[in-house]
This record gives C-alpha cells, sequence and structure tokens, in this order.
C-alpha cells in the first residue's frame, strides 16, 4: 500500500490517499473515506481507471496517485451531462478522445418499420446460438481487420462483456448472423446484463449496402419484442453516419451523451 498526505484546502484535515488492493485506492480525511479509485483492463487491453469522490479535493488526490502509479495510456468514460465529473479529468491532463450518443432503440416492428424487412436474396438469417462457430470466428477476424484498415478497431464501441484473454468472440450463443450456404456475410451481437445492448453489427465490406444490416437488425429486434422486452440500447460513435442513420430510421432516439477521455 501507498499513502501521500495532501492538504484539502476545505479543512484543516489532510487528505490521504491508500491503495488498499491492486489497482483499488481510497481516500481519507479525518480517517473517514472520502473518495474510492478503481483501475481495471478492458477486454480490449486497454486500462481505464474511475473514481467516486465526495469532494474535487478527494478526487485531484486520487487522480494525481492513481496517475503516478499507472502506465499510460489511461482511459476514462462519463457521462457528458455530468460536467464536474469531466472537468476533474481534464484537471487530470485528461483529453477527450470521442464522443458516443447512447440510443434507446424500440423492439416492436410496428415502431420501427422492419416488419416486412427481408435479408436480400440468397442471404438467411442465423439465429443467436444457432452460428457454426468456425465461420463465425472467420467472420468476425475479416471484419476486424477491415475496420482496423480503415477507421480503426477502438473507434467501435468499447466492448465491455468479459472474454478470454485473446478471444474476439464474447461468446458464440450471443451473435445471429447473415449468410449464405457457403459462408457468413455479417453479424449482430445482443448482450443482456441489467438491459439488452446491441453491442456490433457489422458486415463484410463487399456486401454492404444490400440491407444485410438492416436485416440482422430486424431480427434481433423482433426476437427481443417476441421475448416481451420493449427496448434495446445501443451506443454509436459520433463519426459513423452510416450507424446513426440506420438507428434514426427505425424510431431509435439519442438518449445522452459519453466522453472517452484519454491521458
Amino acid at each position: 500500500m501507498s499513502t501521500r498526505p495532501f492538504t484539502s484546502g476545505l479543512s484543516d484535515n489532510a487528505v490521504i490517499v491508500t491503495r488498499v488492493a491492486d489497482r483499488q485506492w481510497h481516500a481519507l480525511e479525518d480517517d473517514l473515506v472520502v473518495g474510492r479509485g478503481h483501475a481495471q483492463h478492458r477486454p480490449d487491453g486497454r486500462l481505464f481507471v474511475s473514481i467516486d469522490a465526495w469532494n474535487d479535493a478527494a478526487f485531484d488526490r486520487l487522480a494525481e496517485a492513481m496517475v503516478a502509479e499507472l502506465p499510460a495510456p489511461l482511459y476514462t468514460v462519463v457521462d457528458e451531462a455530468d460536467v464536474e465529473l469531466t472537468a476533474g479529468w481534464r484537471r487530470a491532463g485528461f483529453t477527450i478522445r470521442r464522443r458516443e450518443w447512447e440510443y434507446v432503440v424500440p423492439t416492436d416492428p410496428r415502431v420501427t418499420g422492419l416488419e416486412a424487412v427481408l435479408p436480400p436474396a440468397g442471404v438467411t438469417i442465423v439465429p443467436a446460438g444457432q452460428a457454426d462457430e468456425s465461420l463465425l470466428r472467420a467472420l468476425d477476424r475479416a471484419i476486424r481487420d477491415e475496420v482496423e484498415e480503415t477507421v480503426g478497431w477502438q473507434s467501435m464501441p468499447a466492448e465491455v462483456i468479459p472474454r478470454p484473454a485473446g478471444d474476439t468472440i464474447v461468446h458464440p450463443s450471443k451473435y445471429a448472423v447473415a449468410a449464405t450456404p457457403h459462408r457468413y456475410l455479417g453479424l449482430i451481437r445482443v448482450v443482456t446484463v441489467k438491459r439488452p445492448r446491441i453491442g456490433l453489427i457489422a458486415v463484410r465490406a463487399g456486401e454492404q449496402r444490400r440491407g444485410i444490416a438492416r436485416a440482422l437488425l430486424a431480427h434481433a429486434l423482433g426476437t427481443l419484442y417476441g421475448s416481451g422486452t420493449a427496448a434495446a440500447w445501443t451506443e454509436v460513435h459520433e463519426s459513423n453516419q452510416a450507424a446513426s442513420a440506420l438507428f434514426d430510421g427505425i424510431g431509435a432516439r439519442p438518449m445522452s451523451s459519453n466522453l472517452e477521455l484519454v491521458r
């Protein structure tokens, strides 16, 4: 553990930061815990930090200690509406890397307009849990390579669901795919933790603009609607005009925006 005193300026007491466990810190003032810091690797290998503090002094002291002890680069995600939290990370030297809009997505096909949407000729939708794992992995790898060659995979929505080290598939049962008899063309991933989240929808570069993404979305949302789920959620990078148009076109509404910051 490590401790360093810091005079908060809000009282005569010092704020003491203590590393209480691996990648976990507490800020104490007058023997009371006034803040907590935590660091964790995301599935993509990046190190994300978070701080929950009672006041600016505790936040700043925790941020100082964490930045000093952790390897760069460091990342964090904040609700853009939380101006105070964003300002705290900016004081710690973090800058805005990207913005994501969080959409609430209706599932009722009468609302989305997807009721009559079918995949293009020769393409079928394989429901989640029924995909051939080897073909699914080949598709995932091909799409990741295509994205990496253009905008870079880190421009995609953050992958926050744990998966085995070195594995790019969250869990095969979470993916529905668009298929021809010989290969897979596109995929959609829906994972439910507290609520169903569309974490990824992607189509091979050479198969885009054929309505495959829309068909995958129609299938996934229709499945959720059939199970009694009224809405799903997803995040869209602000620069991804195609994804924004896709979700805007089915009545999805942006509810909030998140900022990813980096130091």
